[in-house]
């Protein structure tokens, strides 16, 4: 190994920026929040006391009257997000009956319907849980009218076919007479 080598390896990495490490990192991290360049041990902000923590963050905080999700900066201090949830509750987006979570309309299901568990019925157009999404497991006002539909088109279907039997219209050439030509059953 050649002494232009080891020399090119000092250049590789850098050095944590933490007070009391210095150690040389070959895979640094930066902090989004002072910028400066950290080992694996003192990356996080608490570790390295990050005087600018989550700077670039964002957060969600709920609304006390309605539930409304309302997304906010990290930047925001205390006293602006007052500010934001003041203004939220005086304006027309800040509902009290908001508040209470809808519920599956089914009978005794107290399944509350959120964003992921909820479906819509393609008959009646009624949100329901995911237990009670086909038409056969709630109510629904529509289904009945075409299952109804359905057999009613079965029976004129079998009642075209004036009772005849699937296997009894097959008849010899020979005779005229209605005789049945035994059915192939597979075993």
């Amino acid at each position: 190994m050649s002494k232009g080598a080891t020399l090119d390896l000092l250049d590789i990495g850098r050095h944590c920026h933490h007070s009391d490490c210095y150690q040389l990192d070959f895979l640094p991290f930066n902090c989004d929040g002072c910028r400066k360049v950290f080992c694996l041990e003192h990356r996080s902000y608490t570790s390295h006391e990050c005087p600018k923590p989550y700077a670039n963050s964002r957060k969600v905080i709920l609304c006390e009257t309605c539930s409304t999700a309302i997304e906010i900066t990290g930047k925001d201090g205390e006293e602006e997000v007052k500010k934001i949830l003041e203004n939220h509750e005086n304006s027309e987006d800040c509902d009290p009956s908001k508040k209470e979570k809808p519920k599956c309309p089914v009978k005794r299901c107290k399944q509350v319907l959120t964003f992921s568990n909820n479906s819509t019925c393609k008959i009646c157009q009624v949100k329901l849980c995911l237990a009670h999404r086909f038409p056969s497991d709630h109510a629904c006002k529509g289904y009945g009218g075409k299952e109804k539909a359905a057999v009613k088109k079965f029976l004129v279907a079998f009642d075209a076919r004036n009772g005849k039997d699937c296997g009894t219209s097959m008849t010899t050439s020979t005779n005229r007479s209605s005789t049945r030509i035994p059915s192939v059953k597979a075993s």
